[in-house]
């Protein structure tokens, strides 16, 4: 059982970000404040709320858990994901930030798709109910995380668990808004870098665990079981970032563009020394762990935090992993908050609505999708990863290609972009089940291939008109 001082730690750092979120709340006025703070971001607080919101539960569970039990090959994923990442930031980050506020000020990814192209509502439709889908899955996942947390750390059952932890996870998303999520993810990131350089550094700079002991295949990154197909889908999780509508939205919530190199330069560092931590965390698990394997895997952070460092600090370790988690799901609940606020309530019930009213609909959005995400991570056997790799793989297929060629090609038409949608989220959810040869391949490359594929065709069938056209050519000459 877990210790007073470690329950004290832990629920004093629940505590502090309760403060931020009502501080948060003081500050939150309007619609456009709850849902991006009104584009007043800083560098380094986008940077760090990129980085946070981005690797979720997964960068302290999953992919720890993945190392220890298959070594240093699933260290491909972190590459892949260095790589999208360091691309979407210099393709999409200013040109998103830019369009989105030449268009009317828009607040969400359908409410600038629908600009972009002047359409009558279809392609608002069809892009908010594929975010309203995926991201009741993602957020399902860090549900579930936050269950393993809350079982292992107080020995709850794990329905007991689950509820506990949706209930804390939700307060104060509810509460604040973009604001909290945002300064709540630069403090949930600043702890969870320290806790993924702190676990692995006790264990391998110890007399006791020397990495030589570790077995040769956990330190290969090309084994011979890696076939050519794994490496590819590993890649292809890079892919993801230009289609994730909780990472663009910090992109188009930044004050000035002219900050966006500098927090390049800060969310990429956070995210490369984070994943060599996390990758170490799973080694050092591998090693510590070798004479009494952990019935869950994903759990090895956990262990390690519990049996390495003394009840005070092991506390703040374990806050580091709910900060991992909350800092996905909040951005999650506040962008599906946001959809159905700007894109359905707004748009086809009430056009009219107050600003005081818009935020009370994007609260009560913020409960209800929790409590079915919730109801879906009901199943113990629910893995974080799995789900993860579901939905981020619908998101990368069915809105990167959509958001690549609305920002850069003028030719690009409605038409296309809806095509584009439905092609990429359809191809996701009928590839996922299928297994063998080709169908073994990570879901989000067909899917990102075909989507981009059919939107170039429907584009070339249908026409964007020339005010659209016009339009764009607006647009390139801000930038």
């Amino acid at each position: 059982m877990i210790s007073t001082a470690t329950t004290i730690t832990f629920f004093a750092y629940l505590i502090f970000l309760l403060v931020i979120g009502t501080l948060a709340y003081k500050n939150t006025n309007t619609s456009s404040d709850y849902i991006l703070g009104g584009r007043k971001m800083g560098p380094a607080v986008t940077a760090l709320s990129v980085g946070a919101s981005d690797m979720s539960g997964w960068l302290l569970l999953g992919l720890p858990g993945a190392v220890y039990l298959s070594g240093l090959s699933e260290a491909w994923i972190g590459i892949g994901l260095v790589l999208g990442a360091w691309v979407n930031w210099h393709l999409v980050a200013k040109r998103l930030r830019i369009y989105t506020e030449f268009t009317r000020d828009s607040l969400t990814l359908p409410d600038f798709l629908e600009r972009r192209f002047a359409d009558n509502g279809v392609l608002r439709l069809v892009a908010a109910s594929t975010t309203l889908l995926f991201f009741t899955f993602y957020t399902s996942s860090g549900m579930v995380g936050g269950a393993i947390l809350f079982e292992q750390v107080f020995g709850l059952d794990y329905t007991a668990a689950l509820l506990v932890g949706s209930a804390i996870i939700v307060s104060y998303t509810f509460v604040g808004g973009f604001f909290a999520v945002s300064w709540t993810d630069f403090f949930q990131g600043i702890l969870m870098l320290l806790a993924l350089i702190l676990v692995p550094a006790v264990v391998f700079f110890s007399d006791n665990h020397d990495v030589a002991m570790l077995e040769p295949g956990m330190l290969e990154i090309l084994p011979e079981s890696l076939s050519l197909l794994a490496i590819i889908s590993l890649m292809a999780w890079g892919l993801g970032y230009f289609g994730q509508p909780h990472i663009l939205s910090r992109f188009m919530a930044i004050g000035d563009v002219k900050d966006l190199p500098v927090s390049r330069r800060i969310a990429m560092s956070w995210m490369l020394i984070s994943l060599f931590g996390a990758l170490a965390t799973g080694l050092a698990g591998a090693l510590y762990f070798a004479g009494s394997p952990l019935p869950n895997a994903e759990t090895v952070f956990i262990e390690l935090s519990k049996v390495l460092f003394n009840p005070w600090i092991a506390g703040f370790l374990i806050a580091a992993i709910l900060s991992a988690i909350m800092s996905t799901i909040d951005s999650q609940l506040l962008v599906c908050s946001s959809v159905v606020t700007e894109d359905f309530y707004k748009k086809w019930l009430r056009p009219d609505a107050s600003e005081r009213e818009k935020v009370m609909v994007g609260r009560l959005t913020v409960l209800a999708v929790a409590v079915l995400a919730t109801m879906i991570a009901l199943n113990p056997q629910s893995s974080v990863l799995s789900l993860v790799s579901y939905a981020w793989a619908g998101f990368g297929a069915a809105f990167g290609p959509v958001i690549l060629l609305s920002l850069y090609w003028r030719d690009y038409s409605r038409y296309g972009a809806i095509a584009t949608i439905i092609v990429g989220a359809a191809t996701v959810v009928l590839w996922k089940p299928l297994e063998g040869g080709l169908f073994d391949l990570y879901e989000i490359l067909p899917g990102f291939l075909f989507a981009t594929i059919a939107g170039v065709i429907v584009s070339k069938w249908k026409p964007t008109t020339e005010p659209v056209r016009e339009q764009h050519a607006k647009f390139e000459q801000l930038l």
